[in-house]
């Protein structure tokens, strides 16, 4: 295993699930907990310490901002939750504040390493720290639709009766309610599932646009059960974290600035990415059909909306 660390900022429930994966699939060999229930971290570090028989050697500790300057990759799921009462501008103008903090200690003290945003709502606050942040916006990534996307190829991999990684198909746009699927590139063994039948079963509108409505709201019915969704999260930061310490230039559907491409800028939604050892090395704009580039530019309205009124730069 190569010596790589990488740091969590907050030990909610996400942060813990992605130090898990992280930590079982032995992505690096240290991980540093911060958070600012600093009791908390030393607890999980602990816990998960206790493993390392189990999994092999990675060690795991409670640490400050200071600690994280050795890492590589920098994971963010801090944030606050909404008050009673409170507006949505109000709760993501609290959020901008704790990572004004935060940005300002990593410019500080990691001014290298490649910043993970996890933090609902992801869009805007990975946008929020490529602006916060003094380093290049090609090293601050958002999970974006990547959860979304595998939520997408598991129900369809149902569907077709094939395993999810044969599936290639996208979710882009927003990771929330105006995400667009991608119909039209969507492809098992390089066929199209819209204009070929595959494995004796043909696209029909009545049975994938259900399965859309069952991706996107699959949060909020995950929550109506348990009360939060992170298991999943914190395999897909896992997933991502090791494609960037391994340099792997893997395409995945992560939160970027589009700079011009459907028409999209000065925003963060997912479009497919070349992600590798510098972050964002490329980024690509697959063709779709009007219906999607509709959807998409409604999605970057969506976006834009939301960030009219917030307090980015503190100034």
């Amino acid at each position: 295993m190569a010596r790589f660390s990488v740091g969590i900022i907050g030990t909610g429930n996400v942060g813990v699930a992605a130090a898990y994966s992280i930590f079982q699939r032995q992505v690096a060999s240290a991980i540093v907990l911060v958070d600012k229930n600093r009791q908390r971290a030393e607890g999980e570090a602990m816990d998960l310490m206790h493993g390392q028989p189990l999994v092999g050697r990675v060690s795991v500790r409670a640490g400050d901002y200071a600690e994280l300057a050795d890492c590589q990759v920098i994971v963010i799921t801090a944030g606050v939750n909404q008050k009673p009462g409170e507006s949505r501008l109000d709760l993501l103008n609290r959020n901008a504040a704790v990572f004004r903090e935060i940005a300002v200690e990593l410019d500080r003290h990691a001014p290298d390493a490649i910043l993970v945003i996890a933090t609902n709502p992801v869009d805007i606050l990975t946008y929020v720290m490529q602006r916060l942040s003094q380093r290049p916006t090609r090293r601050v990534i958002g999970t974006g639709t990547m959860l979304d996307t595998s939520r997408f190829r598991a129900l369809l991999g149902d569907v077709y009766e094939v395993n999810p990684r044969s599936v290639h198909a996208y979710i882009l746009g927003e990771h929330g309610d105006s995400e667009v699927p991608i119909w039209s590139s969507a492809m098992i063994g390089g066929l199209s599932i819209m204009h070929h039948a595959i494995n004796g079963r043909r696209f029909d509108p009545g049975v994938m646009n259900p399965l859309f409505e069952r991706v996107r709201t699959a949060a909020f019915d995950i929550i109506s059960r348990k009360g939060y969704t992170n298991a999943a999260i914190g395999l897909v930061i896992a997933y991502l974290v090791r494609v960037i310490l391994e340099d792997q230039r893997s395409v995945l559907p992560v939160s970027v600035n589009p700079e011009g491409d459907y028409g999209q800028r000065e925003v963060c939604f997912s479009i497919p990415c070349v992600i590798g050892a510098r972050g964002v090395e490329y980024r690509l704009a697959p063709e779709v059909n009007e219906d999607e580039r509709h959807g998409l530019e409604a999605s970057g309205r969506v976006l834009r909306e939301s960030l009219q009124g917030m307090t980015i730069s503190g100034d």
